[in-house]
Order: C-alpha cells, then structure tokens, then sequence
C-alpha cells in the first residue's frame, strides 16, 4: 500500500542533486568561520533577501528565539499574534531562554491590525514593560498558510520605525508566500528587520534554517547560537543540501499550490466537507469535517488505515499539506479514500 503524506512538507526527502552536493561539499570547522559552504549560503540566503548576513542554524525554532534574544534584552514584552507558531509551537522559548512576556494580539487569519499592535505599545509607565519587538509570520501556519498582504506589512513597519521598535518574520515558509504575492522574497523581507527561513519544509533539504539581518545584528546573534549549543563544525554537509533547495526548488513550489488548490476544489464537492477554497494561498488547507459523523482523531486513524496521513488541528479540523513528494496523482488518490471513507 503506498503512504500518501500530507502531514507537513517536513517530511520530504532530499533530492539527488542534494545528496551530490553534500558529498562534494568544502568543509571546514564554522565555530571558526572555516567552513566554506556554509558561508557561501549564508551570503547567498543574505543577498535573496536583501539582507547584509545571514546565520544558518540547524531548526527554525532556534532561528526565532534566536532573533528575539538578539532584538530584546530580558524583561521586554513581544508582541505577536495569538495563533503564531512563535507564540503556541515554540515551547515558551521566549519566556524560558529570552526572559521576555508575550503580548498576544487576535488576528484575521494572522493578519494583525496596525491600530491593535499601536494600542498594544506600551507606553511610559513605572509599572509596565517595555514594547522590545514585533514579530510577524508570513505564510502564517494556523491561518492554513495564508500570505499577509504587503501593504499590512509595510503599515506595520512604518508603525514600528515610528516607535523606534524593530520587526521580525517569522517566514519559514517565506517562499511560499512570495510565490502565492508574485513577489521576490526580498519584496517581503524589506518591511522586516530580520528574518527566520526554513530549507527543511517546502524547499525540501534535510536540515536547517537560516536567520538574516544586518551584520552587526547577526555577529551578536552568532554568539547566542553558541549559547544554545547551535554551534556546529564540518556543518557543511547540510548547508550544501539547503545551497541545492535555494537553486531547485523555489520556482516549483507554484506545483505545490496548485496541488493544494486542486485537493481544496475537490473536498469541496464532497457533501458534508468545508473547504473554503479562497483561503489557499500556498501548500497548506484546513478542512472541516464538522458536518460528518466522525471526530478528527476517528478520521486520522482511518485514513491511516488506508495509507492516507494527515495532521489534525482540533477536533473537526484536519490540516492537509503538499509538498514535492506530493503528485497530482496522489491528490486525487486521497480525495477518492476521503470521499470513500465520508460516504
């Protein structure tokens, strides 16, 4: 029976390219700065998105707390939508290793209002902590990879540079989202001060995400990696497979969204299914079997049962996500067992 995986773009395995590269890579200890694959990729990831350096870190976890350590001193408050990855997926690393309070703010499919993020400024006051950062994510996960329009961005950027408070993005699926805009990523980037990217999802490497800035931002940021254990030797190897993603991979990720579309147009026709269709901008739906008999967890099982694997959100929503090893055929294989196990 052949495994239909649609639980995250995580899942995809390297290419043959990569693995050549790995093997040919030029290696040196990178604690040293020795290692020339990983600065070439570094320099490249720092130049796609018009930033002056890049750092590469083996999750995009660390890339985010990283950046927030950077940004903040301890005692600081973050701003962030309520349903970000930084806020519900990263373990309180913020609270835990940066020692700031999260300020959550309720988004519009992880659109923040530029009026909600002024109000939650804080102002002076002996009582309050002060406002260290902003962070945004575009494609925004639980808003089932929705892109954030650029004019929100640049609002909030204007609003930011007005209070002399600095933004980053959480973009781990940037390209994705650049991709569904029509824009190069440094179009997005432009509205940030930093930026966390990942290689090991959509784009397909095995491991690592890369963090962009300015240089002295990321010359502190190299020492917080350190600190967390982040420093890595001969890391080459990896950084090669994430160099490959950035020259394959990117201009196929439009079949990604295509095969999504194709997958939310089809669940769509099955009655009792709710997919709003609109809402897929990239690589990812949440569908709603809210109308059937079954509870997301009786669904997961079954459709394990017959090689289909997907990832609940609660317990009507079921995330589905496309991916390189994700044909069109096999959008269509899912939707006849879905439809199969709903009728």
């Amino acid at each position: 029976m052949k495994k239909l995986d649609f639980r995250s773009d995580t899942v995809t395995l390297p290419t043959d390219k990569m693995f050549e590269k790995m093997v040919q890579a030029k290696l040196g200890d990178d604690v040293y700065g020795d290692d020339i694959t990983t600065n070439e990729l570094e320099a490249l990831a720092a130049d796609l998105l018009g930033k002056e350096a890049g750092l590469f870190v083996p999750t995009g976890t660390m890339g985010n707390l990283l950046a927030v350590m950077t940004h903040t001193t301890p005692g600081q408050e973050v701003i962030l939508e309520e349903s970000s990855h930084i806020y519900l997926y990263e373990v309180a690393g913020i609270a835990r290793v940066a020692n700031v309070q999260a300020k959550p703010i309720k988004g519009i499919e992880g659109i923040m209002n530029p009026s909600d993020i002024k109000n939650a400024i804080r102002k002076e006051n002996i009582h309050f902590p002060e406002t260290g950062l902003i962070c945004l994510e575009n494609t925004h996960n639980m808003a089932g990879g929705m892109a954030i329009p650029l004019t929100n961005m640049k609002e909030i950027y204007t609003l930011a540079k007005e209070n002399n408070i600095p933004v980053h993005l959480d973009g781990a699926r940037i390209f994705n989202a650049a991709n569904y805009l029509n824009v190069e990523v440094k179009e997005i980037a432009q509205y940030v001060n930093s930026v966390m990217f990942c290689f090991s999802k959509g784009l397909g490497a095995p491991i690592g995400s890369m963090l962009v800035s300015t240089k002295d931002f990321i010359n502190r940021a190299r020492k917080f990696r350190k600190m967390l254990g982040g420093g890595m030797r001969q890391v080459g190897v990896i950084a090669a497979a994430a160099s490959m993603a950035l020259e394959e991979m990117t201009t196929r990720l439009e079949e990604d969204y295509q095969n999504a579309k194709l997958l939310a147009e089809k669940l769509n026709d099955i009655p009792n299914i709710l997919v709003d269709v609109n809402k897929v901008h990239s690589n990812m739906i949440n569908v709603d079997f809210s109308n059937t008999i079954f509870t997301t967890a009786q669904l997961i099982q079954l459709f394990q049962n017959k090689g289909l694997l997907a990832n609940p959100r609660n317990d009507y929503v079921i995330r589905f996500v496309t991916h390189k090893d994700v044909s069109r055929q096999d959008v269509l294989d899912a939707v006849d067992i879905i439809k199969e196990i709903i009728s």
